[in-house]
């Protein structure tokens, strides 16, 4: 029996590997490229595009760890419905997916509320990771080169904004422990608690690098303008509608009674421990 791990050369996926690897798992990576080198894990290439690509994969696993990548919101349905469809025929004994800050809610609708919507209608034991915003966003070249350049940390939320930011390692933490959990199902709230604000977050970065960094809100059209080189004039354009919406909140923290600290007991790192943790 083996756990199977899409993007599993990516940033979410990839910690996912190595957390369940360390555990003395057995694990399947899935990428688009068959002759890409894992790391503890036998490598299977399947696309989001094929459903019987994704059931070959999916057919006896102990585990599916699941997230959707980066794409026009076509392409993301498309490939929720598909996942779904592999699901439903391949029956793997546990699904754990992660919105990755998507909404979920299905007034909403989009393509990872699809996914979740289907999940519950499966019948497939199932978990749903939901994150807020993950601290790798701040490794972007636009804002972590700016922190090293002028101390200042650019990021278009609010200066009074909090938010229960998380990181990929802690995606994997909480994964890991959901696969050997069952009895949880549904959404999983994961994020720092109580949630913290951006001169919070600049005085982290400030403590750690040993330099005074200030807060620097941006808009949202300028980091879509900084992030589009890196991504695509489409899924910029998608991350930017996003910052828009959290400017209409009060603010973007997880909601303590259904968090991985309470269901799980795994606590997101905090972000000092977090840039300790990946070295910076």
């Amino acid at each position: 029996m083996t756990y199977v791990i899409h993007g599993a050369t990516g940033a979410q996926g990839a910690p996912v590997v190595a957390a369940l690897a360390a555990a003395g798992k057995s694990v399947t990576a899935l990428t688009r490229h068959a002759d890409a080198v894992v790391d503890g894990a036998r490598v299977v290439a399947a696309g989001y595009g094929s459903v019987a690509e994704l059931t070959r994969a999916y057919r006896g696993a102990e585990g599916v760890f699941v997230h959707l990548p980066m794409a026009p919101e076509e392409d993301r349905q498309a490939y929720a419905r598909n996942i779904l469809a592999a699901l439903r025929e391949a029956r793997p004994a546990r699904v754990v997916f992660s919105t990755s800050g998507a909404p979920i809610d299905p007034g909403t609708g989009g393509a990872a509320a699809q996914l979740v919507r289907g999940l519950a209608d499966s019948g497939v034991s199932h978990a749903v990771i939901q994150p807020t915003l993950y601290l790798e966003n701040l490794l972007l070249p636009s804002v972590i080169g700016t922190v090293h350049e002028r101390g200042a940390l650019p990021y278009p939320i609010r200066a009074d904004f909090p938010v229960s930011w998380a990181s990929h390692l802690d995606i994997a933490d909480a994964a890991v422990v959901l696969f050997d959990r069952p009895d949880v199902t549904g959404p999983v709230s994961l994020g720092q608690y109580p949630a913290i604000t951006g001169p919070d977050l600049a005085a982290a970065f400030g403590t750690h690098l040993g330099k005074d960094v200030v807060f620097e809100p941006i808009t949202p059209e300028q980091f879509r303008t900084a992030v589009a080189p890196l991504i695509g004039e489409g899924p910029a354009a998608g991350v930017a509608a996003v910052y828009n919406a959290l400017s209409t909140l009060a603010d973007h923290a997880i909601a303590p009674e259904n968090s991985a600290q309470k269901l799980l007991g795994v606590t997101a790192r905090t972000t000092g421990q977090w840039l300790t943790d990946i070295g910076l």
